[in-house]
Order: structure tokens, then C-alpha cells, then sequence
């Protein structure tokens, strides 16, 4: 019998991605959800013991990226060659987390999401996996839910 008590972190394969209007599949990989807050020291003047630490601007380093298997759709490609075109078209974009029962736990929102990366498939002629391409997003704010 489940105790109901139990509290089991989540599990990292339950999730989908949403990019604004765009009608994509699902994704085997995600990739980026990160941020960081730069830290800068100052010495106050007398106090000779100890630096202070104040919290400066926020960055993500990281940008997000998302894989998935080659399908007949060329959403992200179409979006990718806009911007290559100088066709500037920004979506927002969530990450969901989803429990077992397939109920949304966790979001990650981020903002005027832009492709700045893709990258087709490997292709070997003696495996059978499944051909990937991966989309780099940049973005400019994080927003976690």
C-alpha cells in the first residue's frame, strides 16, 4: 500500500515544450533551464577584515536547447531560416513538468525566444536510431512557476 505521506521528486521524462503558435512535436531532450546572478565584492573603506558581496544583474548563461526526432514538419527549420533571412519573429516558450498522472507540476517560461542554432541530424548507414535535429534558443528573461 502507497504511503501518502511520500513525497518522490519528480521524474526528468514527463514534459513538454510550448513555443508560442508554433504546432512542433515532442521533444527527447531538453536543455539550458538556468540562471544566474553575477556577484561583485567591494571592500568597504575601515572595514579591513571583510569584503562585501552584493548581488549584480541577473544572466543566463546558457541558452535553451531542444532535440528531437526528424519528422515530416518543418516548423523549427522555416523559423530558423526567418531569422537567417533577417526575419526577426520571437515567440515566448514554456517547459512543462508533468507528475505521473500527466498534471503539470513545474513551469519554466522564457521570453522573446529566438533561434540562433540548429543543427541537423547524424546520419549512419549502419545504426538504427533515430535521426535528431537540436534548435538553440537564446532568450531574454526566465520566468519559473
Amino acid at each position: 500500500m502507497a504511503d501518502p505521506m511520500r513525497k518522490d521528486p519528480y521524474l526528468s521524462f514527463r514534459f513538454r515544450v510550448e513555443i508560442g503558435s508554433l504546432e512542433v512535436g515532442g521533444f527527447s531532450e531538453v536543455t539550458g533551464l538556468q540562471v544566474e546572478v553575477e556577484l561583485h565584492d567591494y571592500r568597504e573603506g575601515g572595514a579591513n577584515n571583510a569584503m562585501r558581496r552584493f548581488a549584480g544583474p541577473v544572466k543566463y548563461p546558457s541558452n535553451l536547447i531542444l532535440k528531437h526526432g526528424i519528422m515530416d514538419a518543418q516548423v523549427l527549420w522555416n523559423w530558423q531560416r526567418e531569422v537567417m533571412q533577417g526575419t526577426i519573429n520571437p515567440h515566448n516558450a514554456t517547459v512543462v513538468l508533468l507528475n505521473s498522472a500527466g498534471e503539470v507540476r513545474r513551469r519554466w517560461e522564457f521570453q522573446n525566444v529566438c533561434p540562433v542554432r540548429w543543427n541537423g541530424p547524424d546520419l549512419r548507414a549502419g545504426t538504427a536510431e533515430v535521426a535528431v535535429e537540436t534548435l538553440e534558443l537564446t532568450h531574454q528573461g526566465l520566468i519559473f512557476k
